[in-house]
């Protein structure tokens, strides 16, 4: 490699962190500039389109996303993940929804830890156009509505509700003091996965677990920051499959 195309390559990969590292913020904004000037320097960066629609998405720009990631498709016809945004696109209007701010979890909350963490599935799910709008990282609440505990997004909106077996154990441990945290996992039109987190165990639910678990389990991260750069790259999220990596990675980037 020559030493102009070395200097590229350094670049490219500079430009690629800092847009990356602006997403996980949060900050869409400045990440749809970074990622426009690694598009001005590097035209047929297909990783750089897909970024640059994510930011838009979570703007609520959506005409702007759909540009941007079918400008991907046209770049690399088979890019699932343009693909996949597309189709999300098509359930969405154009309401500007701004999405700035706290909106993501931190990665040390993807730690499975035994007893005090689990992963559920959502059942009932909300509106295509709600679940659209839904990422691996997001934060989500939990809210108990009678018999059923409902997992809603930071706007209010419905996503679905947590599968009995957890849902009427989490919501008597909550019922007596207990208080959780709760972020997506994956998230697709037909299936959503949440991670939810025992952060205060009340004194009158002491050894009471949230996840009991059957046979022993060890504790191990579930979704890593890998995870979460990769879905901010669009690289399909397999949650069934979580990297075999240790906690300290998780607070360091490559």
């Amino acid at each position: 490699m020559s030493y102009d195309q070395e200097g590229q390559a350094r670049l490219r990969r500079q430009l690629s962190k800092q847009a990356i590292a602006l997403a996980m913020q949060g900050r869409w904004r400045e990440a749809i500039a970074a990622n426009q000037e690694m598009i001005d320097s590097f035209p047929n960066d297909v990783e750089a389109y897909n970024r640059l629609g994510r930011a838009y998405m979570e703007l609520g720009m959506y005409p702007q996303a759909k540009e941007a990631y079918s400008r991907a498709m046209e770049l690399d016809p088979y890019n699932t993940i343009a693909k996949k945004n597309l189709q999300r696109l098509s359930h969405l209007g154009e309401v500007l929804v701004s999405s700035e701010g706290d909106s993501h979890a931190e990665p040390q909350h993807f730690i499975e830890e035994v007893g005090k963490a689990g992963v559920v599935n959502l059942y009932r799910l909300g509106s295509k156009e709600t679940l659209a709008r839904t990422a691996a990282g997001d934060k989500v609440y939990l809210k108990i509505d009678g018999s059923s505990l409902i997992v809603e997004n930071g706007r209010g909106e419905y996503l679905g509700q947590v599968e009995p077996r957890h849902g009427q154990r989490l919501i008597k441990l909550m019922e007596g003091g207990n208080k959780y945290t709760a972020a997506i996992v994956s998230s697709a039109e037909d299936n959503i996965t949440v991670i939810i987190r025992e952060v205060y165990q009340d004194p009158s639910q002491i050894g009471q677990l949230s996840f009991p678990q059957r046979g022993v389990k060890v504790s191990r991260p579930y979704v890593t920051n890998k995870v979460l750069k990769e879905e901010l790259e669009y690289q399909e999220l397999l949650p069934e499959e979580p990297f075999d990596i240790d906690e300290e990675q998780l607070t360091n980037h490559e």
